[in-house]
Order: structure tokens, then sequence, then C-alpha cells
């Protein structure tokens, strides 16, 4: 272990030190980390106070080469990650197809996740989402209307992802970055008015602490945590469940159709997931929640495809629940 690089003693220092603290003493208490570095103030911040906390950090850079200059961004933030104390920082360059369904956010995401599991050599991968983010992301899952499941937000831990600074106010990064005198990259994208998010965040979030006397984006990530662990709690009544429903490759349509409706979908949808069906949607559950509790004698439900034409099909076939190629 090497001496770790001494921060000020300043509030946003403190706050942003013990999150970090908090979070490998939960998740990584071996002390070794990488970092997603993307040279903005919430990665920056998080950087500073992981080389603080952590035994070992190493600086993963992601150059997505959207915009003119970013390679040159992509270095700096390299260079910035060695003189914090970072073990090493490694430029991930990737190419984005913009032709990818869901539209150049979502391309952005999977070319970043992609590159970032590929370089991390099996570390926990820590991003710098706060609890701003967090408020976001449960807004947008409360407008896709998918039940409890989309607003839950961001996990502290998803494996290999971290996420210490969820209960940290993105102002506090911005002042961490002007105590340590680090100016942060501004991403022209976060300004776009034309991705969902940022419209969210400049305009729907200030709207709704204006009318609803503030504290809304602290009351949104609450309530994500609070849903996170009534899900956890769920999901572990629905895994004893499927195993007592389990017939084969079927489920058992009388165990299914005793159970109560939280659980019973939660089985269909782990059940599903685990044969291969994909993007499932809420009414896609409930169509196949209808073959066990209303059953009239109605079709097989698609629950996904392949590209070769081939359909995924839930039916239900002599008091079982099946799924079919079609």
């Amino acid at each position: 272990m090497t001496d770790r690089p001494r921060l000020p003693e300043t509030r946003a220092a403190l706050e942003l030190r013990r999150a970090v603290r908090d979070w490998l003493a939960r998740y990584a208490p071996e002390g070794v980390v990488a970092v997603a570095l993307s040279g903005g103030a919430d990665s920056l911040a998080l950087m500073a106070a992981a080389c603080a906390e952590a035994d070992v950090v190493d600086a993963l850079i992601v150059d997505h080469g959207l915009q003119a200059g970013s390679a040159d961004v992509a270095a700096e933030a390299a260079a910035v990650a060695l003189r914090s104390g970072c073990r090493s920082a490694h430029v991930l360059a990737v190419v984005v197809e913009r032709s990818e369904p869901g539209g150049l956010e979502a391309a952005a995401r999977r070319a970043r996740y992609d590159a970032l599991d590929d370089a991390r050599q099996g570390l926990p991968v820590l991003f710098g989402h706060t609890l701003d983010d967090q408020a976001e992301t449960v807004l947008l899952g409360l407008a896709r209307g998918s039940g409890a499941r989309s607003i839950q937000g961001m996990a502290e831990f998803d494996d290999p992802w971290g996420r210490p600074l969820l209960a940290v106010r993105r102002e506090v990064t911005r002042q961490l970055c002007a105590d340590l005198g680090i100016t942060p990259w501004e991403d022209p994208h976060n300004s776009a008015p034309e991705f969902t998010r940022v419209r969210l965040r400049n305009e729907v979030l200030p709207l709704l602490e204006d009318v609803l006397g503030g504290g809304v984006a602290a009351a949104l990530a609450r309530t994500a945590t609070q849903l996170r662990e009534d899900g956890e709690a769920l999901d572990g009544l629905a895994s004893g469940l499927l195993g007592d429903a389990r017939e084969g490759d079927a489920l058992r349509i009388e165990t299914l159709a005793t159970a109560a409706p939280a659980l019973r979908r939660r089985v269909i949808r782990a059940w599903l997931l685990e044969r291969g069906a994909k993007s499932l949607t809420d009414s896609n559950l409930r169509a196949v929640e209808a073959l066990v509790t209303q059953w009239r004698g109605q079709g097989g439900v698609a629950v996904g495809g392949s590209p070769s034409g081939t359909r995924l099909v839930a039916a239900r076939e002599h008091g079982r629940l099946i799924l079919r190629s079609e």
C-alpha cells in the first residue's frame, strides 16, 4: 500500500470521502477498484475521493469519438488521474453505432459499458452517479410505467458496477473540484435539449422543486432506495416460489394461481428471462399471467424473438405454463 494523496479538509471532501469509504467497506474491502472517468465534475470528484480512500485505483477513460477534440479531453482526464494518485489511466477508444436501436444515448451507453467490462481486469468499476442522477432515473422509470422495478433507480452495487455517490448532491462534486483547483470538462451533450434526461435535469426537476417546495430530488432518491429494498425482499420470496412451481422446463399452473400477484409476476418474469425472453414489458407479463389467472382458451403470448425470425411464445398446456419456439 502506497501513501494516499491528501485532500483538503473541506465539507465537500469529507462528504465524498465518507461516501466512498462506506461503499468500499460494504462492497470492496480489499480496496482495489477502477473508476470510470469522463473528465466531468462527478467522476473527477469520485476519482479524487477514491484515491484518498482506496488502496489502488485504476482510471478508465472512454473516448466515444462523438465530438471534435474528444481524444484531447480523454488524454487530459488521464493526466489528471495520474497526478491525483491513480495507479494507471487507460483511454478506451470506442466506435458508437449511431444506427443502433434506442438512439445515440443508448448506443453510446452500450459501447461504454462493453469497453469498461473488457478493460476492468476483474475489478469493480465505480461511476460518479449522484443523488441528482438517481432522481432523474426514477422520473424516467416512472414515465415508462412498468411497475415498481422501473422506478427502483440505480443500485449502489450491481456487480461489477459500483455507485458510491448516490446519496451525494451534484453540487458537492463540483465544489470538491473547485477545492482541488480542477476544472472539469463540460460535456455539450449535458446541455443538449434533444436528450430527454437533459430536459428532466434543466426543466422538469427545477419546476417540481419550485411547485412542491423543494426536496424533490432527495425524496425521489429515498423512494428508489425503499422500492429496491422491498423488491429485493419480494425477489427472495419469489425465488422460493419458482422452485416450488417448476415441473421440468415448465411451471405448474396450480402453484402459480394460488400465489400473491406480486410474487406470481416475479416468478413468471424470472422464468421467462432464464429461458431467453428479451425486453419484457409490464403488458407482456400481465398477458402471460392471464394464461394462469384468466384462462379462457386464449392463444400463446409472444415474449421475444431472434434475428432468424424464431419467436418465443408462452402458452398454457395440460395445467402447465410452457415456453415454445415458433
